[in-house]
């Protein structure tokens, strides 16, 4: 009889425990979940010297976050200080860094640590992409894809998380993208790194959750294409339900979503749309849908940022 009562309990406190959290999901989705106090706490930001880093070092400026700024771009990254600086940040650090180099990683951040202090909030958001077919993308182009696009990650959380796991307290953002959902043609290398990056931070956050450490969050982001130049010559062929999207309004979104400790973001709200679709259409219709929305398309006028 006692295992019985052991299962019978078991499941009474699931279903209990499930009927709150689909209540509080419901309630949530009509009033704006409280958002968190970023003042004081460290952010950190890779990529930060364009595009989307930059515009979230500017919004975490306005919040009073003290800034630290991660770019290979020395010029571009302070450029982006500076900005931050004159929209009203009091503490701002620039530091040159490549991400897809190891050993550069962890000696930057230990700098970080001795000058700054302990990083509270991790945004990964550096990313390249190469824009060529598989069997025309040389290797190492496509090894630099991974170790930025995905490797980094490992790192910097090799570097910063013990620091939170020992407060329980802290913030990891990874900015991943639609095609770490879905396959796209002319995208193999990128799709295959922003996978990693996405199944990496969500194996991290479930590690977490199961050594109870609730004071961590992870939010996972993945936008369709920006109008950031990272995927200059691409075209929406679907611009009402797949449209490229304007820098500042993703940026938003992020922040947002970071304030409100969502775990996951897709952007547009069509991609949930689309996750939900993949999983129950048979395969030959999701692909006769891809050929309908052009999908297929979507890289044919590629040009990349220059430089």
């Amino acid at each position: 009889m006692a295992p019985n009562l052991d299962s019978g309990k078991k499941l009474f406190t699931f279903l209990g425990k499930s009927v709150i959290a689909l209540l509080e999901s419901i309630i949530f989705a009509f009033i704006p979940k409280p958002r968190k106090n970023v003042a004081g706490e460290i952010v950190l930001i890779t990529g930060a010297g364009s595009g989307i880093g930059r515009l979230l070092a500017l919004k975490f400026a306005h919040l009073g976050a003290v800034l630290v700024l991660w770019d290979v771009n020395k010029t571009a990254n302070e450029e982006t200080l500076r900005m931050t600086l004159n929209a009203g940040a009091s503490r701002v650090y620039a530091y040159t860094c490549d991400c897809a180099q190891k050993e550069e990683v962890y000696r930057v951040a230990d700098e970080v640590k001795k000058a700054v202090g302990d990083v509270s909030i991790l945004i990964n958001n550096a990313g390249i992409v190469t824009g060529r077919k598989f069997l025309n993308c040389p290797d190492e182009l496509m090894e630099k894809t991974f170790d930025v696009n995905f490797k980094a990650h490992l790192w910097t959380y090799k570097a910063f998380l013990p620091a939170m796991m020992a407060k329980d307290h802290g913030h990891l953002v990874c900015i991943s993208s639609a095609a770490g959902l879905f396959g796209i043609s002319g995208l193999a290398d990128y799709c295959a790194s922003k996978f990693a990056a996405f199944g990496f931070a969500e194996s991290i956050f479930m590690e977490l959750y199961y050594q109870k450490l609730t004071g961590i969050k992870t939010t996972i982001v993945c936008p369709f294409l920006i109008k950031t130049g990272m995927f200059q010559g691409c075209t929406a062929s679907c611009p009402l339900l797949l449209p490229i999207m304007e820098p500042e309004y993703v940026a938003g979104k992020i922040v947002d979503a970071i304030l409100e400790e969502k775990t996951y973001l897709c952007l547009p709200r069509f991609i949930y749309f689309m996750l939900f679709l993949k999983s129950i259409l048979p395969t030959k219709m999701g692909l006769l849908l891809s050929e309908y929305m052009n999908i297929s398309e979507l890289m044919k006028g590629f040009v990349g940022r220059k430089n």
